[in-house]
Order: structure tokens, then sequence, then C-alpha cells
């Protein structure tokens, strides 16, 4: 069932996110060449705990995992594009990290998602990086009263084509309120006009995952959690909590 939030909510869901912008901050921060990921997960937990908010990531099982999920972040290195599980890996300079972080507070949840290079970058890892966030960018622009599901995810295909990068098909962003993961479910492929219609108070987390090599499969690690491309490509992933109003697509996980 998909729910439509009071504008009272959307503040609260505003607060949520401001806890997960802060705990981003502080996993970029804290990653440099040698620190370790479960580093970066103790950064994150550590600004959940003073915020006051619990992590919706921690235990989370849907079905298709075979163990609960033991950390607050997602950390993806290099070829992984998502559910990265945060472990002993030291980071070096060049390496590509997408991280994933959520928070509930007060009952009312945020989910948003960066990716970076640690020290110095190599020119296609920028352009993959930049290609995410126009392609995030893409998404929100389209996120306004009278549109459709299926615009947001024609605004991210059509990126995606452009720069020749491929996506996992079965992955896309989602409806998010008082849990993580609500419906809708929101294709980062599709076709304009098609599916539900975007309403004040919808709220949406928007998020593009694209990998380099141009394919669309992908992999699953023993670990059942992490996926990574088939070819070895790098992958970026960036993600917004974003709600659709009468004014305009607000961007709820900003600082």
């Amino acid at each position: 069932m998909v729910e439509i939030k009071t504008d009272g909510e959307l503040e609260a869901m505003r607060a949520a996110g401001r806890v997960v912008a802060h705990a981003l901050a502080a996993v970029r921060d804290a990653a440099k060449t040698g620190v370790r990921l479960r580093e970066l997960d103790e950064a994150a937990r550590t600004v959940l705990s003073e915020a006051g908010a619990r992590s919706p990531f921690l235990g989370y099982r849907p079905s298709f995992a075979p163990t609960p999920f033991p950390a607050v972040i997602c950390a993806s290195v290099n070829d992984a594009v998502v559910h990265g599980i945060p472990d002993g890996y030291a980071l070096r300079d060049g390496d590509l990290v997408s991280i994933d972080c959520g928070a509930q507070l007060d009952g009312w949840a945020g989910d948003s998602a960066v990716s970076f290079v640690v020290g110095s970058p190599r020119p296609a890892d920028t352009a993959l990086i930049d290609a995410t966030r126009r392609a995030l960018d893409a998404a929100i622009a389209a996120a306004v009263v009278g549109n459709r599901i299926g615009d947001i995810s024609h605004a991210v295909s059509t990126v995606a084509r452009a720069g020749r990068y491929g996506m996992p098909e079965d992955f896309g962003g989602h409806g998010i309120g008082r849990q993580m993961h609500e419906d809708p479910h929101v294709p980062n492929w599709g076709r304009p006009r098609r599916g539900l219609p975007l309403r004040h108070g919808l709220v949406l987390a928007l998020e593009p995952m694209l990998m380099a090599g141009g394919r669309n499969d992908y992999r699953t690690d023993p670990d059942g959690w992490t996926l990574r491309t088939t070819d070895g490509s790098r992958a970026a992933h960036i993600e917004h909590t974003v709600a659709i109003t009468d004014d305009g697509p607000q961007v709820l996980t900003l600082p």
C-alpha cells in the first residue's frame, strides 16, 4: 500500500534525513587510505547514536538474504555495486567507494547514498560518478506532481544510456516513510507516462546505480549480500530521499 504523508510528517522525515546526511559526511571524512571499512561503519554508528536514531540496516533481512545485515552502512568498493558489508578491507589510493546509510528517528526513516574516490581519482571513475549524480538529478527533476513513476525511471535510464553505462535492472528506488522500504518500487529503467501518478506527500528514495562496463547483469558474493559487476568494471551508487510536493521535489536527506 502506498502511504501519502502529511506536511508535518514530511518535516519529521526531514529530521531523519538530516541524521543520514551527517552520518554520510562523517564516513566520507574518515575514508582515507589505510582506513578499514569497519571503521567507516563505526563513524556512522557514532553519529546515529548521538542523534538518538537507530539504523534500519542493522539486522535487516529481506527474503533474498541468508543472514541479517550486520552493519549500519553498506560499503561497496570498486566493482561492488551495492550492499557491500563493511569488513576489515583497508582502503587504497584510487578506490571507488559507495556508502549507503539509513536512519530511523522518532518513527520515521531516511535513506541516502554517496560515491567518491579515496585519494587520486581516475578520469573514468570521475565520469562514472558524475553520470550517476546527473541520473539522480534527472530523477529528482522528474519527481513532480502530475508525472508518473515511469517518468522518473525514464529520466534515470536516459542518462545511463547516453553514457553507455549498465544498471542492475531488478534494483531501483522505493517508497519510504515509517519503514525504510515501502511501496511503490521505482525502477531505474522505464517508459514515460507509465505507472503510479505522483501526488503531494508521496516520498521516494531515488537511487541510480551505474556500472562502467555497460552490462546490466551482476553476481552475488558468497555473503549473500554484495552485488558485483560480472565484468569487473567499477560501479557508483548515489541516492536521496525525495518528497513530491505541490511546490516541487524536496530532498529530505540534506544536512
